[in-house]
């Protein structure tokens, strides 16, 4: 498939790691710009046809949609980013929580499936000291790599960045 790579499943310990590992120390406009258009750039490398999101509280700061993604996408990022907003997680570790008690989000969380998606591609934007202030999220590709996807971008935009 065009722009999705075999992923494999992270366990709830790596996930963990990921949020652990991936907070920022400040999240600005400008560095909301710089990492929708990181995204962009690397989902276009890919030819991966998604839609991005990026969210500074409630503000919606930066949206794309590339070739191939469709009004489906700003769906599943809608529900995707909810739950961030209501865990406080990424959404493919909260859906793998779930899986490892042997639990379903959709019919476990008692939360409305066609508000709630537990499905990969959806990561809390955390800064040093604050806590969660937003989310980024893609839709387009199977869960594991709109995750994966967002993963690298938040890792090469922290490796990036001046302090």
């Amino acid at each position: 498939m065009t722009g999705a790579p075999h992923v494999t499943e992270p366990d709830v310990g790596e996930l963990e790691d990921q949020q652990a590992r991936l907070v920022l120390p400040r999240f600005t406009y400008d560095d909301a710009w710089t990492l929708g258009t990181l995204l962009v750039e690397l989902a276009r490398e890919r030819r991966a046809p998604v839609a991005i999101d990026i969210r500074r509280g409630a503000q919606q700061v930066f949206h794309a949609a590339l070739p191939g993604s469709s009004a489906d996408n700003d769906d599943w990022i809608d529900r995707k980013r909810r739950v961030v907003e209501r865990y406080a997680e990424s959404s493919l570790l909260v859906g793998t929580r779930f899986r490892a008690r042997g639990k379903s989000f959709d019919t476990d969380s008692r939360l409305d499936p066609a508000v709630y998606a537990a499905h990969g591609g959806s990561f809390p934007v955390s800064v040093a000291g604050a806590g969660v202030v937003g989310s980024v999220t893609v839709s387009g590709l199977p869960q594991l790599a709109d995750h994966a996807l967002v993963v690298e971008a938040l890792e090469r935009f922290l490796g990036g960045r001046d302090g």
